[in-house]
């Protein structure tokens, strides 16, 4: 298996002929992510020169493009987010409930990313929130981190939100936490047939506001009578709500956190080979007991899976909800604290750790010199190269 294969190289060697078959299909945003993504770590963002002081060892470190779907780019800011959720976390075993759209409204997610990932998002954690609250289950007020992901194991086009969720809550007066049952939250089955109904209620008010477009095979949806026969065909079959086995601890969830929160539809790691004519990855599949498989595509093909899952600008596919909502989390976490007898953790904040701004691929902190192990001090920064009028993001 070949090493040091990354994305970037894909985009870099095939990005210009790609760019030239496409150009009326690329949008703005997918340019922008294919362009930094070739740009990033190289001369074209600049950089800085390190010195030594102890060997005298020189070294250029050039600058990360730090954007969200760069898979060299999602290091550090894992880093700081899995830091600052240590504080939030309790000491009561967690839960791991994942949400799929059926394919049918998957098409109309990829039409309309913005709108209808909103709408998982509410639906998702409306349902969990409901169904906890009710005396008959569990009769809490929960709280949860959902996180979005947009792809599976091929890179195709899959929305699904990952929730994890503490086994247990508020009671309703808030004076004391009420437990879930040991090994068990909540039933799949009852959560599947709320998150249906709520998301399409909020489907059909989105389409009624005049939020939803439709393209292409999709363009008949736009008439209302066929958008309501579309939805009542979706209201007869089953829509899968998955509960994974508990995690074993709060160490257990952080770990599990650094890995998906700020994942990307594929890890550099996967790649087997890049050549002029394809590339090939490794993929889990899971029709197969998760056997690991080695699947080869056209680069074109590739990329066209990669940029599948931009999201929109200034989306944001990790929320909070319950009792670990931004507006009142602090509050409600004390009190979670003081009624499990547990003692506060000190929290850190993202913005105590330094950004990923000049880091190196191969050597993750550039104050330490990779020869000696002594400190290396900025002599130079390295101005950006003139951009490549193929590649330039526009």
């Amino acid at each position: 298996m070949a090493g040091g294969l990354e994305v970037a190289d894909v985009f870099r060697r095939h990005g210009p002929a790609f760019r030239a078959a496409r150009r009326e299909h690329l949008d703005r945003d997918q340019r922008r992510v294919m362009g930094a993504i070739e740009a990033c770590r190289t001369a074209a963002l600049g950089g800085h020169v390190r010195r030594c002081v102890d060997c005298g060892h020189t070294a250029i470190a050039y600058n990360s493009c730090r954007n969200r779907h760069c898979p060299k780019c999602q290091g550090r800011a894992r880093e700081a987010w899995v830091a600052a959720r240590r504080a939030e976390l309790l000491s009561v075993p967690y839960f791991h409930v994942v949400f799929t759209l059926p394919a049918p409204v998957g098409a109309i997610a990829f039409q309309n990313k913005a709108a209808v990932y909103a709408i998982l998002f509410r639906a998702a954690a409306e349902t969990l929130r409901r169904i906890a609250a009710d005396p008959r289950h569990l009769g809490a007020e929960i709280g949860g981190v959902a996180v979005l992901h947009s792809w599976g194991q091929a890179m195709q086009h899959h929305p699904h939100v990952h929730c994890i969720v503490p086994g247990g809550g508020l009671s309703p007066d808030r004076t004391r936490w009420i437990a879930s049952p040991p090994g068990f939250f909540l039933s799949v089955k009852v959560l599947g047939r709320l998150f249906r109904r709520l998301f399409l209620e909020r489907l059909a008010a989105t389409f009624a506001d005049g939020g939803l477009r439709f393209f292409g095979e999709l363009a008949p949806l736009a008439e209302p009578r066929a958008f309501a026969a579309h939805c009542a065909a979706l209201r007869r079959i089953d829509w899968v709500v998955y509960a994974k086995p508990p995690f074993g601890g709060p160490e257990q969830v952080l770990a599990y956190l650094g890995r998906y929160t700020h994942r990307v539809a594929i890890a550099n790691s996967r790649l087997v080979a890049i050549t002029d004519d394809a590339v090939s990855f490794l993929w889990k599949d899971y029709r197969q007991d998760d056997r690991r498989k080695v699947m080869t595509l056209e680069p074109a093909e590739f990329m066209r899976r990669f940029l599948l899952h931009v999201l929109p600008p200034g989306f944001h596919r990790i929320r909070h909800f319950g009792f670990l909502a931004n507006g009142h989390r602090a509050a409600r976490l004390a009190l979670c604290r003081q009624l499990l007898a547990q003692p506060a953790v000190g929290r850190q904040s993202e913005r105590d750790i330094e950004p990923d701004s000049h880091r190196s691929a191969h050597h993750p902190d550039p104050d330490i010199c990779p020869c000696c192990g002594g400190c290396a001090l900025i002599l130079s920064v390295l101005p950006r190269a003139p951009p490549n009028p193929v590649s330039v993001r526009r």
